[in-house]
Parts: C-alpha cells; structure tokens; sequence
C-alpha cells in the first residue's frame, strides 16, 4: 500500500481538491490600481510576521488577509471599481522589500499554502487545522525556507475563494456578477497580484512558483515583468493551451444541463450546481489520477468512487461553476512560448512521470523553445505515481531541486 498522507483525506487532497475559502474576516488593506502595463499601488503596512512553527515543523497561527484595489483597469479596458484580494503570507518581508516569493494555486483552489491558521483567523470553510498544499516545501528549513524569505500566496481574480470574481457583487445591481463578469486574461491575474504585492511593500521578487494553473501564472509573471522576478518555478503545467474553440461552449453547455442553471445566475438558489460541480470534479480527479492512487487502499471500486465523491462534493460546496468558466476562457488560448523572448528569469520546469494532464512528452519542446528564446533553464522529473496531483503530494521530491535553483537566483 502507498503511504498517503492523512491530512490529504481529512483535507480533500489539500489544495488539489480545494475545500477552502470563500470570504474571510482578515485584515484589510485597500491601494489604488492602474493597468496591467503600469500597475502602481500606495504602499500599505507590512504584514507582521505571526508565523510560529508547530511540532511537526509546520508554521502555525496563520491569518487570513484581505486587500482591496481601486478602479481597476482589465486588458479589455474594462475597469473594476474595487478588486478585493485574500492572501496569506509566511515569513517576515526585508527592509529592502526584495526576499519575496509569490505562489500561485492551481484553478479550483485556494490562496492557503502553507502551515495551519491561527484560531478564529481562518476564512470560511476550510478547517482550522488543515495544511496548506504547498506546506511540505513552505516552512522554517524547507525549501522556501520563512526565515529568509517572505511568502505570499493569494487567491487569483476570478477565482472562487474570496477574490473578487463572478459571485462577487456587481456595484451596478448589487447582485453577484455572475456571467457578466467582464472577460479577464493572465495578464490581468498577474497584474492584481503586483498590485497587490506592491501595496504591502515588495519591490522584487526572487521567484514566482506554482502548480498547474499557478504554473500558467508563474510563466505570465517571467513574461509581463521580466525585470521584477529573478525566477519562476513551473510545476505540472505547460505555456500552451488546448486552443479548442468548443472547450468554454462545452463547458457552458454542461453546466446549462442543470436544471438551476439559470443562465448562470443561480446564485439565489439553495444549493444550485454541487451536483453537476460534483459530477464535474470526479471526472477532473479521475483525470488527475486520483482514483489510481486510491486502488491500494481501497480495493473496491465502490468504495474508491464513494471517497472521490464525497471529497467532490465538498469541493462542489464551496466552489463557483461561472468562475470554471472564466478561467477556463483566460487560459485556453494562451501561448505563452510566443513571449519566451521577454523572459530574463531563470526557469524551473518540474513535470511528474504520471501525470496524464501535462505529460513528461512536453518537456523537450518547451525546454528547447525556452533555450532557442536564450532562457536559462532547468528541467526536473519527478518520479511520482500521482498523476497531476503530484505537484502538490509530492512536492518533497522536488525540494532539493528547488534549493539548488533558488540557490542560483541573484543575491539581493
């Protein structure tokens, strides 16, 4: 039997089955916001560092924050009176503003990375106790080691967990955007967290890393700011969408198949869309090699689909079916190898070996467009028998990679 971790069942998978965050009693603070191409924001005070570290050598007392930005303006030209954005931070930020790393979370989860909250200082619906997804290489001594950097991981616009997105309310109507939400790209994502970062005083920033979703992130970052991070760190994901015309009509059209769809205003409805969410989730998880990864422990095929649903549901519970939509329109026709040329930063590639989703078969084109571009890159395996779910169970494997890369990132 495979050893599985046992918060990864009391916690959904951690981050890949994304139990967490819809709104927060955090901290608040508020900076204005221009475009993606200049985005400029007025400091705000530095998170203090609260991190403490529990016996299992995880951080402790985490809280939830909140920021909000001002009038801003989308690629579309589009603009958003106000963008709230929850965030996390572990560590504690240099006088220099300049020892930060950004983590991004893949799309169907949440901004908690890393350690356990602080009691009452937790957002909605995630557990007090649970670990963040990323909390095996975020910690004192691990490779993005909180005693010399300051980590902030947030959830992105558009998501589901408290950032500003479809369900948050439209200051036209007072009722959730729903599909009105204007059209977003990754150029806007990325250009929110600078705005962000900017706010709480970071200058620079020694990388940017993140699974799946959070790789596309961490590939636009290298690409709309080269001259702001030294590195970026990109796991289980690849530069290039599916370009499928069909893939958000697709979408859109399994979700039109509930009956409390509503032309995706269902927001006023008990429990509108979990099932079809549900539905939606067991296949993504099947995809992502959940199920095999079960087999061991779980022999019958019943009960193996009995915990993938119900891990499913509770996804589906707090999850936001126009926000699958949204981000699946803003990444699908990405081709970010286009842009390879801007990048100055170094470059982490990390695929898993079972992985379905972003195979290993990608690397040597990715890796030879990277070069061709003059990027200075490195590729890493990871020997894993988790499919996608990998990037985030079994991110130990790949901590000493990530230290021998951060230790060839610029000393500031």
């Amino acid at each position: 039997m495979p050893h599985i971790r046992p918060y990864a069942f009391t916690f959904a998978l951690a981050a890949a089955l994304a139990l967490g965050a819809c709104q927060s009693s955090a901290p608040v603070a508020t900076a204005p916001a221009t475009a993606p191409a200049a985005a400029t924001a007025k400091p705000a005070p530095r998170p203090v560092d609260e991190n403490l570290t529990s016996l299992d050598g995880s951080l402790a007392g985490i809280v939830a924050r909140r920021a909000v930005l001002h009038d801003f303006k989308l690629k579309s030209g589009a603009v958003l009176k106000d963008v709230v954005v929850e965030y996390e931070t572990y560590g504690k930020l240099d006088e220099s503003g300049t020892n930060a790393i950004l983590v991004a979370h893949g799309n169907s989860s949440t901004q908690h990375a890393a350690g356990r909250y602080q009691p009452l200082k937790s957002p909605p619906n995630v557990p007090p106790a649970a670990l963040g997804w990323w909390d095996a290489i975020i910690g004192p001594g691990k490779a993005l080691d909180t005693k010399r950097y300051f980590i902030v991981s947030s959830n992105m616009l558009g998501g589901a967990y408290g950032t500003t997105g479809p369900r948050s309310p439209n200051p036209a109507t007072g009722r959730p955007y729903g599909p009105d939400f204007p059209q977003i790209e990754l150029e806007d994502m990325v250009a929110v967290q600078r705005a962000l970062l900017e706010s709480i005083g970071v200058k620079h920033l020694v990388a940017v890393a993140g699974p799946s979703y959070g790789g596309f992130l961490a590939f636009q970052w290298a690409i709309s700011y080269p001259d702001m991070v030294d590195g970026i760190v990109a796991v289980v994901t690849s530069p290039t969408g599916g370009h499928d015309p069909k893939a958000v009509d697709n979408l859109v059209a399994r979700l039109a198949r509930d009956p409390l769809w509503s032309g995706g205003r269902y927001y006023e409805r008990k429990n509108a869309m979990v099932e079809t969410l549900t539905q939606i989730r067991i296949d993504t998880l099947r995809r992502y090699g959940l199920e095999k990864e079960l087999e061991a422990r779980y022999p019958d095929k019943a009960a193996r689909y009995d915990v993938i649903y119900r891990v499913s549901h509770s996804w589906a519970e707090t999850f936001d079916a126009n926000s699958l939509v949204v981000q699946r329109r803003a990444a699908e026709f990405r081709d970010q190898s286009r842009d390879f040329g801007r990048i100055k930063a170094k470059v982490l590639y990390i695929l898993s070996t079972s992985d379905q989703v972003f195979p290993t078969s990608l690397a040597p084109k990715v890796m030879g467009q990277l070069k061709a571009a003059g990027v200075d890159a490195t590729y890493f395996e990871l020997d894993s028998r988790d499919g996608h779910l990998a990037g985030t169970q079994d991110a130990a494997k790949f901590d000493p990679a990530l230290r021998e890369f951060l230790a060839r990132l610029p000393a500031r």
